[in-house]
C-alpha cells in the first residue's frame, strides 16, 4: 500500500513527521517490522524496566505500549469509520486524558504486551480486507479532513514516533 498523497491529510507538522516513509515503502512490511521490534524491546527489557518513567511526570514504558495500543485502536476504527464511507465527523481525543484514565500502571506489563498483539492482528486483518475504493475514502476526524489510507499509515507513523522515543529516552537509560 503506496504513502498517502499530500491531499489526503492536512497540512500540519505531526502529520509530515507522521507520514514521512519512503515512496517504496509498504504499509503491511512497516507495521510487520515495528511489531517485531517493538516485541523484542519488551522481551529483552530487564524485570522491572518497563514500569520505569526516563523522567519524573513521563509515562513508564509500559505505559507508552498502552497508549500505543489505545491510539491504534482509534485509528484503526477511524479508518474502519472512513472506509465505510462515514459522513459524521470522528472526535479526537486528549492522549492525556486517556493515559490518566487507563490504569495501564496497574495492569501487567505481560498483559499489554498481549493487547499489543491482538489489536496489530485485527488492525492488519482490517487493513488486508480493503478495497482501492474504501483506502481512497476521504471523511473527517478531529476536524481534519483525511483519508483511510493517511489514517492507516498514521497508525505506523505514530509508532515510529514512540519507537524513536523509546531507543532515545528509555533504553538509553538501560544500557
Amino acid at each position: 500500500m503506496h504513502i498517502p498523497a499530500s491531499y489526503e491529510y492536512p497540512n500540519a507538522p505531526y502529520f509530515a513527521e507522521y507520514l514521512s516513509f519512503g515512496e517504496d515503502e509498504n504499509l503491511f512490511d512497516v507495521l510487520k517490522n515495528q511489531y517485531d521490534e517493538l516485541i523484542e524491546i519488551f522481551e529483552k527489557a530487564e524485570n522491572g524496566f518497563a514500569d520505569k518513567a526516563y523522567a519524573a511526570g513521563k509515562w513508564s514504558l509500559k505505559g507508552l505500549l498502552g497508549h500505543i495500543v489505545d491510539s491504534e485502536r482509534i485509528f484503526s476504527y477511524r479508518v474502519l469509520a472512513l472506509s465505510r464511507g462515514e459522513k459524521t465527523a470522528l472526535p479526537g481525543f486528549d492522549e492525556n486524558e486517556y493515559q490518566a484514565a487507563s490504569e495501564y500502571e496497574m495492569h501487567a506489563t505481560e498483559d499489554i504486551i498481549a493487547q499489543y498483539k491482538v489489536t496489530r492482528e485485527a488492525t492488519t486483518l482490517l487493513l488486508h480486507s480493503l478495497s482501492t475504493k474504501q483506502w481512497n475514502q476521504m471523511g473527517q476526524a478531529n476536524g481534519k479532513s483525511i483519508s483511510a489510507r493517511a489514517l492507516a499509515w498514521m497508525i505506523a507513523g505514530h509508532e515510529k514516533h514512540h519507537l524513536r522515543i523509546i531507543k532515545e529516552r528509555y533504553l538509553c537509560q538501560n544500557s
